[in-house]
């Protein structure tokens, strides 16, 4: 059973870039506007949509929070669109993702996000669900919309079990 445990590291632009971008504001400087009176963080990450008549929607998401450790029994990935996740308050979130392996997903990574930091998946990017921790989290979704089916699904045979290092 021990090769079905994961533990999360803390989500950082390197690690996560085989899976798409870190969104990070921190890792921008910022532009002023409306007369200095606000800071821009500009093009913290790309969310690149295919296939005809798609475009690019903003939603918003109320999250349930999960209980640790995780059990991963399920993985999602998006042929036609990235999807961006951006967190409304400080709180941090799980991202787990798996590298692709011939159409399937490989050995899960999870990340603990850093207060503030959101994600943005590639196209193709095997990935779980929205994962607050601790208490329900509002997140600002940005996604693909248009036709066709942009939702694979995967179960795993046997779950993973997702570990949070101590956050105190």
């Amino acid at each position: 059973m021990s090769g079905r445990r994961i533990v999360a590291e803390p989500l950082t632009a390197e690690a996560f870039a085989p899976f798409g971008t870190v969104i990070d504001k921190d890792a921008v400087d910022p532009r002023p506007m409306n007369a200095g009176k606000a800071r821009r963080f500009h093009d913290l990450a790309k969310v690149v949509v295919s296939g005809g008549g798609s475009r690019v929607v903003i939603g918003h998401v109320e999250a349930e929070p999960y209980a640790l450790p995780l059990s991963l029994g399920l993985v999602e990935r998006h042929p036609l669109g990235a999807q961006a996740f951006v967190p409304l308050n400080a709180a941090p979130f799980l991202v787990t993702v798996c590298p692709d392996e011939d159409g399937r997903p490989g050995r899960p990574r999870a990340f603990l996000t850093a207060p503030g930091q959101g994600v943005c998946y590639a196209i193709n990017t095997w990935h779980g669900v929205l994962t607050p921790l601790g208490e329900a989290q509002d997140f600002l979704v940005i996604d693909r919309g248009g036709p066709g089916s942009n939702l694979e699904e995967f179960v795993f045979d046997e779950a993973w079990t997702v570990e949070v290092p101590d956050r105190t």
